[in-house]
C-alpha cells in the first residue's frame, strides 16, 4: 500500500484590520485547512473568506477552536471546568459550520489550536469527552492529536470504537526526547529553513518518525503533517514538501480519503 499523507495549515487567523499568515500563499500547497473560530483568533469576516479561498482551491477544511484568549494567541493554559472547555470548542466548531453551510462545504475535522492542543494531548479521557461532544453535534468527523507511540494506541482503540483519529506530525518544529513539541520560548524550537523543514517533512513520513533535539529516535504513526501560515519559510518548504513526496512516491491527499 503506497504512503499517504495530508498537508495540513491553520489558516483564517487574521483579526480586523489585523493581518496574520500568508494564507493565499499557504492554501495552493495544502490539502487541509484548519480555520480559527475567533477565540484565540479571527473574525466572523475572516472566517467566511477563509472558508471561499479554500473552496476556490479545493481544499478541505476543519475547524481550529482554542482558548479564549486572543491577547495571548491562545497559547496559555487556562484553568476552566469541563463543562466549560467542552462548550467552549462545540460553541467555535458550530460557529464554523454555518459559513461552510453557505459555501456548500463539509466540516473535514477538528484540531484544537496552541495551548489547548497540547493539554488535551496529556489528558486522554478529556479529549475523548471532547470528541464524544463534536460527534454528537457535528457528526463523524476527523480529530487531530500530537503523533506519538502513546497515540498510536489510541488511535487503533478510537478505530474500534468508530472515531476517526488523525495522528499529526510537525517538521517545522523541533520535538524533545519525550515527544512533545519543545515551547516555542526555546531557542531554535522553530526551524526556519525551507530546504530542511521539506527534507524533515519527507522523512517523517517514509521513517515513521524524528530524532529528538537531543538525538532520540521517536517513532510516529502520521496522517498529516502541519506547515505554520505564519512561518513564510513553512510556506515555502510546503511547495517543496509536495515535489519531494511526489519524488519519493508519497501520495498527497485529503484526511478524509483515507481516515
Amino acid at each position: 500500500m503506497p504512503l499517504r499523507v495530508d498537508v495540513n495549515c491553520d489558516m483564517g487567523e487574521s483579526l480586523g484590520v489585523y493581518r496574520l499568515g500568508n494564507d493565499e500563499e499557504a492554501v495552493r500547497h495544502i490539502t487541509s485547512s484548519n480555520v480559527a473560530c475567533g477565540f484565540h483568533a479571527s473574525d466572523p469576516t475572516v472566517m467566511e473568506k477563509t472558508v471561499s479561498l479554500c473552496k476556490r482551491h479545493g481544499v478541505m477544511v476543519g475547524a481550529h477552536p482554542g482558548y479564549p484568549d486572543i491577547l495571548a494567541f491562545g497559547r496559555r493554559f487556562m484553568d476552566v471546568s469541563q463543562e466549560e472547555l467542552i462548550n467552549y470548542v462545540v460553541y467555535q466548531v458550530g460557529a464554523l459550520q454555518g459559513f461552510l453551510n453557505i459555501a456548500g462545504l463539509p466540516l473535514q475535522h477538528v484540531k484544537l489550536h496552541g495551548a489547548l492542543y497540547h493539554h488535551l494531548v496529556t489528558e486522554e479521557a478529556l479529549f475523548l469527552k471532547v470528541v464524544t461532544a463534536v460527534r454528537k453535534a457535528f457528526g463523524n468527523v476527523i480529530f487531530l492529536t500530537l503523533s506519538s507511540e502513546k497515540a498510536t494506541g489510541l488511535k487503533k482503540r478510537c478505530r474500534q470504537e468508530g472515531i476517526r483519529l488523525a495522528l499529526e506530525a510537525f517538521p517545522d518544529r523541533q520535538y524533545g526526547d519525550e515527544g512533545g513539541l519543545l515551547a516555542r520560548t526555546m531557542e531554535n524550537s522553530v526551524i526556519r529553513d525551507r530546504i530542511s523543514i521539506a527534507e524533515r517533512a519527507v522523512e517523517m513520513v517514509m521513517k515513521g518518525g524524528i530524532e529528538s533535539v537531543n538525538g532520540r529516535w521517536l517513532a510516529m504513526d502520521i496522517d498529516t503533517i502541519c506547515i505554520h501560515g505564519d512561518n513564510m519559510e513553512s510556506v515555502d518548504a510546503a511547495r517543496r514538501l509536495r515535489e519531494r513526496a511526489g519524488e519519493e512516491g508519497i501520495e498527497v491527499a485529503p484526511l478524509n480519503t483515507f481516515i
